[in-house]
């Protein structure tokens, strides 16, 4: 199946009104997905990494379906939204997701929040060839300043790269990246025929099979001493670093370009980093102070670049 564009036409579903409240929910997605790091972290000490996907994908999958069920909001499946139900399903929900929660047995939480929002220097070529999406020269300049932060953070010349887990964790996440960044461009070439929230509880269900059968492969039938605490914490990956924050993404990028949400996403991994140093004890260097102020300065320039745009537009 291939997790690239079927069309490079917007879709025709309902968008956010107005450029300001897509922003809104990108902050919103910030804050939830970069919050959950040290979450995921707490959580692989109570559960594995597969059986934790399943948890929070399939108890997304659950409660978004009884939300719609009572809202009236569960629709049939359009053959339309099929290619991008699978690609979100299979690939970022089930593949992805389950390559960071492995890798995270290897690399600390904080610099895996970094990793994986390298995706914002793949979606740029990718956005460029299949949706023809243009970078000018402010956003390139935003690009550079906040890889140049990214790499500051990750701190390569302070890894032990004789340690082969070390290597495979990076691995693992780099290649997240790539898929998270040829998921996000499909979703913006995507041709809606429902809203995103239409199809979300579709997208959940159908990663969940396929989670639970790689779960009972590679890990067994799990041993879970749940707590109040672990349920809260399986409470937020399914509620809003799942749901809302995928919901949210996919309703941004009816109104936003790939490679523009990409690249304000790049403020996920100062948070995931700040709340790992916090809630975990990580260390944070001088260095990475300088790579927090690269990134923020990059996200600020793109929505500089994006305001410029939007006033020319009009």
């Amino acid at each position: 199946m291939s997790i690239l564009p079927v069309t490079i036409r917007q879709g025709t579903a309902s968008r956010p009104t107005t450029r300001r409240m897509a922003y809104v929910l990108i902050v919103g997605v910030v804050f939830a997905l970069g919050l959950n790091w040290p979450l995921i972290s707490t959580g692989l000490e109570v559960v594995s990494p597969w059986w934790f996907v399943v948890l929070r994908i399939g108890g997304a999958a659950l409660i978004i379906w009884v939300v719609n069920s009572l809202t009236g909001h569960i629709r049939p499946v359009d053959r339309g939204d099929v290619p991008v139900i699978a690609s979100v399903a299979l690939v970022r929900l089930t593949v992805m997701t389950g390559l960071v929660f492995v890798a995270l047995q290897f690399v600390d939480a904080g610099r895996s929040a970094v990793l994986v929002w390298t995706a914002s220097l793949w979606t740029v070529p990718i956005a460029a060839l299949f949706l023809k999406e243009h970078m000018d020269t402010v956003r390139w300049i935003g690009l550079g300043v906040g890889i140049a932060g990214i790499v500051a953070l990750v701190e390569p010349w302070e890894q032990d790269w004789s340690d082969g887990g070390v290597i495979a964790g990076h691995a693992l996440l780099l290649v997240a990246a790539i898929l998270h960044a040829s998921v996000t461009v499909h979703i913006r070439g995507h041709r809606w025929h429902s809203s995103p929230r239409e199809v979300l509880p579709w997208q959940l269900l159908a990663a969940t099979p396929p989670l639970v059968l790689i779960a009972l492969t590679f890990e067994g039938v799990p041993h879970i001493d749940w707590t109040w605490g672990f349920a809260g914490n399986v409470f937020y990956q399914a509620v809003i670093a799942s749901a809302f924050a995928l919901w949210a993404q996919q309703t941004v990028l009816q109104r936003l370009s790939a490679t523009s949400m990409s690249l304000t996403l790049m403020a996920v991994p100062v948070v995931g980093l700040l709340s790992s140093v916090i809630v975990l004890d990580e260390r944070l260097t001088l260095i990475a102070v300088v790579g927090v102020v690269a990134i923020i300065t990059g996200v600020a320039t793109n929505i500089v670049a994006d305001a410029r745009t939007e006033r020319v537009r009009a």
